[in-house]
């Protein structure tokens, strides 16, 4: 006799079905003006999509647009470090090198919430200095290349969970170039939430059975490379379940801890998990980048758009900026909000929703119907959003967050 596996209520919140929904009920109250900060002006979206598909023909004028993923990041000034690395792998088998690439992508992802505008990493490779997500991603790369996530100085190119538990501050400091003078927001969050991502590893033997390290993920779901095809949501699910006990953010239900969910009174939904709104940001930002490991290792990746729109200060700025969202009080643009409050958790449910509505007229304005929601993004939504804070604040986004770079 099999017995059926109950699950927590807060599983209800770890599907991409409930982020919409929840999303969803947040944005049509606001739509029906019972929001206190935020009107939404519709009108705005042709034009905003007007912007999207003009930023994305710049960028990528031949319309062979990339996934919205942190490899992006690795290709930072036209250097093609991913080829650095295929060829310090060209001896290792298959799966060991798709497990090598995981290991890169989960933890330059982990690393990879806000720098902060005063932040810069100068390669010494290239010479050439970076500054935000492409600093954090060149940084990031650099160090794993010196095996600084590896206990096994045989085999420096893995992340394992010994290395991290012992990865301190001032060692990520060290590594990023970050002191007084050069300041990396959230530094001390990071390294910690390395830490419990070794500790994750080392007690979800279900998914990363007896290797703890990421790149075991990629034997999870696919069954050592037996299963050639799988579903986003399923990458998804895994990483959620592997690794949902890193995200210390204070939201909790009944003791088990939600990760990237929030309150908000017009959440909706039934039962034990009525009124909260799940995001899984860094998640999804994390799955949407092991697209390519998968598929780089023959690995069918379906179902892709069941993955939503990243709900950070991007996208979320970019809706803000061009309009389409507008704040009933501009105090609001003056003064720092925390991660939980109700103002952030609606502006980033309005950002999952809107630009569901934003996409099909993207994919219009640029004549490509199939094209995936990763791409738009990268093209894209994350960039047209980051140009506009960059003409009007100098890079810095409309709306300031308090944030200790795990959520953010």
């Amino acid at each position: 006799m099999t017995l059926a596996v109950v699950e927590p209520p807060a599983a209800a919140l770890l599907s991409t079905a409930a982020i919409r929904e929840r999303c969803g009920n947040v944005t049509a109250s606001v739509t029906a003006g019972s929001s206190r900060f935020f009107h939404i002006d519709r009108a705005q979206l042709d034009a905003t999509a007007a912007r999207v598909a003009a930023v994305t023909r710049r960028r990528y004028p031949d319309l062979a647009i990339p996934y919205h993923s942190r490899w992006r990041h690795f290709e930072a000034g036209g250097v093609d470090r991913r080829a650095e690395l295929e060829a310090a792998l060209a001896s290792r088998s298959d799966l060991e090198k798709a497990r090598t690439r995981i290991d890169l992508t989960v933890v330059s992802v982990l690393l990879d919430a806000g720098a902060g505008a005063a932040w810069s990493y100068v390669e010494a490779e290239s010479g050439t200095r970076y500054t935000r997500s492409e600093g954090l991603g060149v940084a990031s790369f650099r160090a794993f290349m010196q095996g600084a996530f590896s206990a096994d100085a045989r085999d420096p190119l893995r992340v394992d969970a010994a290395a991290l538990g012992t990865l301190d501050a001032e060692t990520l400091a060290r590594l990023f170039q970050a002191d007084d003078a050069n300041p990396l927001v959230g530094l001390s969050g990071r390294a910690a939430l390395l830490r419990r991502l070794g500790d994750a590893l080392t007690a979800q033997q279900d998914v990363f059975a007896n290797r703890a390290r990421p790149g075991a993920l990629f034997d999870f779901v696919t069954q050592h490379g037996k299963r050639r095809a799988v579903a986003a949501p399923a990458i998804l699910r895994a990483l959620l379940d592997g690794l949902g006990a890193i995200w210390l953010t204070g939201s909790a239900q009944d003791g088990v801890a939600l990760g990237d969910v929030w309150r908000h009174p017009r959440a909706g939904g039934s039962g034990p998990t009525t009124g909260w709104v799940p995001f899984h940001k860094l998640s999804q930002w994390l799955c949407y980048s092991l697209f390519e490991p998968f598929e780089w290792a023959g690995i069918a990746v379906t179902d892709r758009d069941a993955l939503t729109a990243l709900p950070e200060y991007r996208n979320g700025g970019l809706l803000l900026d061009n309009g389409v969202l507008k704040l009933r009080n501009d105090a609001g643009s003056r003064v720092p909000w925390d991660v939980g409050s109700e103002l952030v958790v609606e502006w980033r449910a309005l950002t999952v929703a809107l630009v569901d509505e934003l996409a099909p007229l993207v994919r219009t304005e640029l004549g490509v119907p199939d094209l995936p929601l990763a791409c738009i993004l990268e093209g894209g939504t994350w960039a047209a959003g980051r140009e506009l804070a960059l003409m009007r604040r100098g890079g810095d986004p409309p709306l300031t967050i308090r944030s200790d770079g795990t959520v953010f």
